[in-house]
C-alpha cells in the first residue's frame, strides 16, 4: 500500500469501512486471504495486551530514566489536568516504553522506540469505552489493521525509522496510526481517519531523533507518553469534522523529504539534539557508554 487516499477511495466505492479496505489491498497484493491476515492481527492483539499486563508490573530498572508510568498513574488519582482518558494513555505508554528499554517483550508499533503510543491510545479506549462492550476485542482488531495500513503507507512512501527520518518517522507514525485507530474506534468514516492522520503528522514534522547515549529511554519513553496526547487530540478533531487542507499522502510524502533534510546528528547518532547536552555528556560519561 502507497496511498491512504487509495483506501479511502475503495472503502467510499465500496460501501466498506477502512480496515475492511485495508485487508482487501493487502491480500490483493499478498496473495494472503484477508481472513488469515485479520487473524495475525488478532494474535498481534493478544501479544499486545499480554505485553502490557507485563509492562504495567515492571519493576526492572533501565539505565537512565526511573520508572514514569506509575508515579503518573498515582497522580492521575487526585484529578490532573488532562482527563482519566489522557492520563491513563500517557502512562500505558510510558509503561510499555519503559518495559522496552528494560529488555521486555514488546510489539513494535511501528518501531520498538515507538512501541507505547499505540498501545496507550488502544487501551485506553478499551477502557472507557469498550468494557462491557461484546465485539471489543474485535473492533480493537479492526483497529490495528487500520494502524496497520497507515504504518504501511508511511513506510513505503517515506520511513518509518529514526535513523532515515528523525522521530517524527517513529513516535510520529506510531501517534498517526494511533489516531486513525481511534477515529475507526469512535465510528467516524474513512476520511476522517485520513485526516486524523494528516493532522497528526503535520503537528509533528521536524521532530528529531536524539537518545542520550544512544539508549531508547531519553527522550523517547517521556515521548511515548506526550504524543499519545497529539494522537488523541488529532483524532478528536477529525471526528469533530476539521479536516486537513493537505492531504495525508503529501503529509506523509512532506515528512519524508524533512527526514532526508535532516543532518545526521539529528537521525538516532546521538551526535546532536538533547544526546549533545551537557547534562547528556555527564550521564554517558559516568555509565561509561561508548558511542
Amino acid at each position: 500500500m502507497r496511498s491512504i487516499k487509495e483506501i479511502v477511495q475503495i472503502s467510499e466505492n465500496r460501501g466498506i469501512d477502512f480496515p475492511e479496505a485495508v485487508l482487501l489491498m493487502d491480500s490483493e497484493a499478498t496473495g494472503i486471504p484477508a481472513d488469515e491476515i485479520r487473524s495475525r492481527m488478532s494474535s498481534r492483539f493478544s501479544d499486545m495486551k499480554r505485553s502490557v499486563a507485563e509492562a504495567r508490573e515492571n519493576r526492572i530498572p533501565c539505565k537512565l530514566v526511573s520508572r514514569t508510568g506509575g508515579p503518573l498513574r498515582e497522580y492521575a488519582e487526585s484529578g490532573g489536568l488532562c482527563g482519566d482518558f489522557m492520563l491513563y494513555a500517557a502512562s500505558v505508554a510510558l509503561d510499555v516504553a519503559t518495559y522496552n528499554a528494560s529488555m521486555g517483550r514488546i510489539v513494535a508499533a511501528p518501531t520498538a522506540g515507538s512501541c507505547g503510543i499505540l498501545p496507550g491510545l488502544l487501551f485506553a479506549w478499551e477502557k472507557f469505552y469498550g468494557v462491557g462492550t461484546y465485539d471489543s476485542d474485535s473492533r480493537i482488531t479492526d483497529a490495528l489493521v487500520s494502524a496497520g495500513g497507515i504504518g504501511e503507507v508511511i513506510a513505503n512512501r517515506a520511513t518509518l525509522a529514526g535513523a532515515e527520518g528523525g522521530c517524527q518517522a517513529e513516535c510520529g507514525a506510531a501517534a498517526a496510526m494511533g489516531a486513525g485507530a481511534l477515529v475507526y474506534l469512535c465510528g467516524g468514516n474513512s476520511s476522517s481517519i485520513s485526516n486524523a492522520v494528516a493532522i497528526t503528522l503535520k503537528s509533528l514534522l521536524g521532530l528529531v531523533c536524539d537518545p542520550v547515549g544512544g539508549l531508547v529511554e531519553s527522550p523517547c519513553i517521556k515521548r511515548n507518553g506526550t504524543l499519545t496526547a497529539v494522537g488523541a487530540l488529532s483524532a478528536d478533531m477529525a471526528l469533530a469534522g476539521i479536516e486537513s487542507i493537505i492531504p495525508a499522502d503529501e503529509v506523509i510524502d512532506a515528512m519524508g523529504q524533512v527526514g532526508r533534510s535532516m543532518p545526521p546528528s539529528l537521525r538516532e547518532t546521538s551526535l546532536g539534539g538533547l544526546a549533545a547536552s551537557p547534562t547528556a555528556k555527564e550521564l554517558v560519561k559516568r555509565l561509561n557508554l561508548h558511542l
